[in-house]
């Protein structure tokens, strides 16, 4: 049977789009796979691994009948990859192989039945929803993802907080050694929120969908759906809808963790201090990341010494009169906050070698970065 006959980049571009989530390896062979459904030229494709489920679709997929099939997502993205942009592409399902037919290329791949595709069951409940633009969403993911834990055994830290509070979004995000906090207006409270709790909602999405959504967003003004259940969250924009398991656990007071007060502030040019930090990270090695910062009166050295007797001194600029400092960091996390931060200067706050370091914008409260320093 005949089940659809495309472009290549009507098959290719939505099967990028869900393909992010399906495991190479997994205890169950069906979750390698896309779930192809074909109803009239409308063509749905589906990819879970249990915990993420992404749907989107497409038209303009002819060919005989309906039907539906999974195929392993990997292959046929590859296979389409390798083929040429204008290629013309037929899948025929063939009992339980699918042959993809292009000029004259064939490929015959193993199928399994549709029917058994594990779905995610939707969750049942109150919801919460809010709209912002797809750019809003993916700055404020751009700004505090990088912090988020990887494999922690605090799993609650594997992700991120997303709070709601009022009229405004928060996200915070946290590895124990370092935090990043922004936030952002929106034009009203979202829909559902509870007034006993003083219009205050709070969730944690975990480290795979923040991820998916930062590949997946646009950096438009396309807007997007966010729908918060008890245990899930919906994301929909554009063609795309993305469900997502929600982590249960209680993610730290970050408001603790940020300095109330600086005795000591120097503002900086990101840009100088980025390239210098790339340089002198040269001579850091994966099992020691440091870095040793000297602050004096007009001047911010930085500094790295390794094992094998090698030095390199970096010296720039900067808008300070106040306490001297020598202080080390682990450069890896200034890399992060430096790479994803677009303004031209930061202001860096501290009170001494052994407290946290605050890291915001001149004039922007919405945006701050801890920083924990390490001995050097």
């Amino acid at each position: 049977m005949l089940l659809i006959k495309t472009r290549r980049d009507t098959l290719l571009s939505p099967l990028q789009a869900v393909s992010g989530i399906v495991e190479r390896r997994h205890t169950l062979p069906i979750l390698s796979n896309v779930l192809l459904e074909k109803k009239g030229d409308v063509l749905t494709l589906l990819a879970t691994d249990i915990e993420i489920q992404i749907t989107t679709s497409t038209t303009g997929a002819s060919g005989e009948g309906d039907g539906a099939v999974t195929v392993g997502a990997r292959k046929l993205q590859e296979i389409l990859r390798s083929l040429p942009e204008s290629s013309e592409v037929s899948l025929v399902l063939d009992e339980r192989r699918l042959q993809v037919k292009a000029g004259r290329s064939r490929f015959n791949l193993q199928t399994l039945p549709a029917e058994d595709f594990p779905c995610m069951a939707m969750s049942d409940g109150d919801i919460k929803r809010f709209t912002v633009t797809q750019k809003q969403f993916r700055h404020l993911l751009s700004q505090t993802q990088y912090s988020m834990a990887t494999q922690d055994v605090r799993y609650y830290l594997n992700g991120l907080l997303l709070l709601l509070d009022g009229e405004e979004i928060r996200t915070v995000a946290t590895d124990g050694h370092r935090l990043a906090y922004s936030s952002m207006a929106l034009s009203e409270a979202p829909e559902g929120l509870d007034q006993e709790r003083g219009l205050r909602h709070e969730l944690i999405l975990p480290r795979k969908t923040v991820i998916e959504l930062s590949r997946l967003l646009s950096d438009n003004e396309e807007p997007l759906t966010v729908e918060i259940l008890p245990t899930q969250v919906h994301f929909r924009f554009g063609q795309i809808h993305l469900v997502s398991k929600l982590i249960d656990g209680r993610f730290p007071d970050y408001q603790r963790v940020i300095p109330a007060t600086l005795r000591n502030v120097v503002i900086v040019d990101r840009s100088a201090l980025l390239q210098s930090m790339i340089r002198a990270a040269i001579l850091t090695n994966e099992k020691f990341r440091g870095v040793r910062l000297v602050l004096s009166d007009g001047s911010l050295k930085i500094m790295v010494a390794n094992a094998e007797q090698e030095e390199a001194q970096e010296e720039i600029e900067v808008d300070y009169n106040g306490d001297p400092l020598d202080v080390g960091f682990n450069v890896s996390y200034l890399l992060d906050v430096l790479n994803n931060t677009s303004e031209e200067k930061i202001a860096w706050g501290f009170n001494d070698a052994n407290s946290s370091a605050l890291l915001t914008i001149p004039g922007n409260d919405r945006f701050k970065y801890v920083v924990m320093p390490m001995r050097i």
